[in-house]
């Protein structure tokens, strides 16, 4: 006679082609229950398509016939909305009011950190009209799905990323959407993309404190903001605009992040602060909330962005900026 956990397990050894994650992470297995030799199975598997549906239930009915004990299975398949199905621990945004600070680049690195301390994670790219998350990793496969709606697509380590430019047949076409479907395609990202069971979800934000930043702190649970700055004192009067905003809709700002601190000489070992004197504490004090870290500079880093290998970057500034916002998170709160 198998047990519930010995069918668990099988399960676990199915996986999507994308994301390569098993159904139980993807929350479709909704019920397991053995009775004797007999195993009935209730999924929600209407996020694919009719041939991948019917692909999953033979891979699904190989594994747990091959179990000792099993004599007969039953699948029951249910409805459920993407959104039903989803459960997040935290669901973080990074934002910054100012363009080029880089935004996506401390979201996916926080992302690369988090995965690599055996944490769940995915990116929602909520930079519609400048994504550059996919470009970062390398991405090129667009992402699975059916009338129910979409599955993200996983990059080399395991982050789940779903972002529009993955939809477009051309990385470099134009989005030309006024605010309004803009702000639509976030929330369909939130409601129609099956993100599954994550220990964090990152929302990487566009510039400013309009509709795509306004949409996402209403609409999603969000746990915290991270804060994104560079040394200008431009930049910095900027940034303090989307302060207020996090103050003004009392969401919990998690800590700031100043970009392009400074440039270290590689001859030398010299640091060179190229914008100016640092003004992290001091946007730290207005944020209300603690410096994460400074990231300098880097040629590496920025090579590797390029050719969409930036889960191979490792640094020093890295480790401990990964380090403090892991300290930084307020304690878990699932949220679906």
């Amino acid at each position: 006679m198998a047990l519930k956990k010995d069918v668990a397990g099988a399960l676990e050894g199915v996986l999507l082609p994308q994301p390569k994650r098993s159904l139980p992470q993807l929350n479709m297995v909704r019920d397991i229950a053995v009775s004797g030799e007999r195993v009935k199975l209730t999924m929600a598997l209407g996020v694919l398509s009719a041939t991948e549906r019917d692909r999953v239930q033979e891979r699904v009915r190989a594994a747990i016939e091959a179990l000792p004990g099993v004599k007969e299975l039953a699948i029951e398949l249910v409805e459920h909305s993407p959104q039903e199905l989803n459960e997040f621990d935290r669901v973080v945004a990074v934002m910054s009011g100012k363009g080029g600070v880089g935004k996506s680049l401390v979201t996916a690195l926080l992302a690369i950190a988090l995965t690599r301390q055996g944490y769940q994670v995915g990116i929602l790219d909520a930079d519609i009209t400048g994504p550059s998350i996919p470009k970062m990793f390398g991405l090129k496969a667009r992402p699975m799905g059916g009338d129910g709606g979409l599955l993200p697509v996983e990059t080399r380590s395991g982050i789940a990323v779903m972002s529009l430019n993955l939809l477009l047949p051309h990385e470099d076409d134009a989005i030309i959407w006024r605010g309004p479907l803009l702000a639509k395609a976030i929330t369909q990202f939130w409601q129609e993309v099956l993100w599954g069971k994550l220990d964090y979800l990152l929302v990487d934000l566009p510039p400013g404190t309009a509709d795509i930043p306004l949409t996402v702190m209403h609409s999603l649970p969000l746990s915290g903001i991270i804060i994104v700055s560079t040394p200008q004192d431009l930049a910095s009067m900027v940034v303090r605009k989307a302060v207020h905003m996090a103050h003004k809709l009392n969401i919990p700002i998690l800590g700031v992040v100043e970009n392009m601190s400074y440039l270290v000489i590689p001859e030398t070992g010299k640091r060179i602060e190229l914008f100016g004197r640092s003004r992290g504490e001091e946007m730290a004090r207005e944020a209300e909330a603690p410096l994460l870290g400074q990231l300098p500079v880097d040629p590496e880093l920025a090579a590797l962005c390029d050719s969409g290998e930036i889960e191979r970057y490792n640094a020093e500034p890295f480790t401990s900026l990964s380090a403090a916002f892991i300290q930084a998170m307020p304690a878990s709160s699932r949220a679906t």
